[in-house]
């Protein structure tokens, strides 16, 4: 790729609706923002209230972490979609901001298919729990996850290198900032986080499967309150999945054809419109993730529930006096109807 491609690439000649893209998709965007601000800012605040004393706490807290870096991207895709920032604004989201953003979603996605994976084997295989999961084993897990997806992602950062030639460029294409190696480069890293995000999903539908089974063959042969853990079970199971296919499966979909569209040339001008608005829609379902996320950490996890009603000096005394008279006879269970 010669530098004379960083100019004005051909598929500018196209005509392109930019209501969607200047005008809809950042004021949606925007509402995102301020929602997620809010929502994992209170979210943040109550877990550094709740001990780490379990391992899928230690997950949650770094969803919490990448879910609000996420959310400070926001703005600058605000600012560059939209046309109101200069010139600037728009390589730096190409550069930096937009590769921070895929990095954090990542990174949830990963811990959101650790937590099934704890959830997993203490519920359905509890002879089996080791040293894997152990809070010191999980922090340490969490500090690898951060930097392998950082050794995927930051050479997307480096290899973003091209000069643009004329500044009054208003709308600069991402792909042509990369050099050759980059396009190279940021296609094998699409593949490679895609396939990420498709091993996560086969494995929770996996997990949570069999700890639905599990549960509901528990309740049933003791055939008490069997309906009411089945309902809570369901409640808590599907919110994450419920999650996972509103908001990444439909992104994941079409990433491949978009990236495809961007390094490959046999793409008409009228195909890549297609899926540039496919694509701005999906990705925006994949970011609202982080508004989603919170709502699972209430009904996911008890202390944060707790905690968070306690701040807020809302009582909790008849689901707390439920959950007292249930203890002895759940007590087997009770951890993976509350906190799957």
């Amino acid at each position: 790729m010669t530098n004379s491609s960083t100019t004005q690439p051909p598929e500018e000649s196209c005509s392109r609706n930019t209501v969607i893209t200047q005008q809809i998709v950042p004021v949606l965007y925007l509402v995102v923002f301020v929602a997620g601000i809010l929502l994992n800012g209170v979210s943040g605040w109550i877990f550094f209230y709740v001990p780490s004393s379990k391992s899928f706490i230690v997950y949650l807290k770094n969803i919490v972490v990448a879910d609000f870096l996420m959310s400070l991207t926001f703005p600058f895709k605000i600012l560059a979609d939209s046309g109101l920032g200069p010139w600037r604004i728009h390589v730096f989201v190409c550069r930096v901001s937009a590769v921070l953003f895929y990095v954090n979603m990542y990174v949830s996605i990963v811990f959101f298919g650790f937590i099934s994976f704890d959830r997993y084997y203490k519920i359905v295989k509890p002879l089996l729990t080791s040293f894997i999961h152990s809070v010191n084993y999980s922090k340490l897990l969490s500090v690898m996850v951060w930097v392998l997806m950082l050794l995927l992602a930051v050479p997307n950062i480096i290899l973003t290198n091209q000069n643009v030639s004329n500044v009054k460029v208003t709308r600069i294409k991402c792909v042509t900032l990369k050099n050759e190696l980059g396009l190279k480069w940021h296609k094998a890293s699409n593949y490679i986080f895609v396939g990420i995000f498709w091993i996560v999903f086969f494995l929770l539908i996996f997990f949570y499967t069999a700890i639905t089974r599990k549960i509901f063959k528990s309740h049933l042969k003791s055939r008490r309150n069997s309906i009411s853990v089945k309902r809570k079970s369901s409640r808590n199971i599907f919110s994450i999945m419920f999650v996972f296919f509103v908001c990444f499966v439909p992104y994941h979909t079409a990433r491949i054809p978009y990236t495809q569209s961007q390094t490959e040339a046999h793409y008409s001008c009228r195909s890549k419109e297609i899926l540039l608005y496919v694509k701005e829609f999906t990705l925006l379902l994949s970011a609202a993730n982080v508004c989603l996320d919170p709502i699972i950490y209430f009904f996911l996890c008890q202390p944060f529930r707790e905690t968070l009603c306690k701040k807020l000096h809302i009582p909790l005394k008849a689901q707390h006096d439920s959950e007292t008279s249930k203890t002895k006879r759940e007590n087997t269970t009770h951890e993976s109807t509350d906190t799957l």
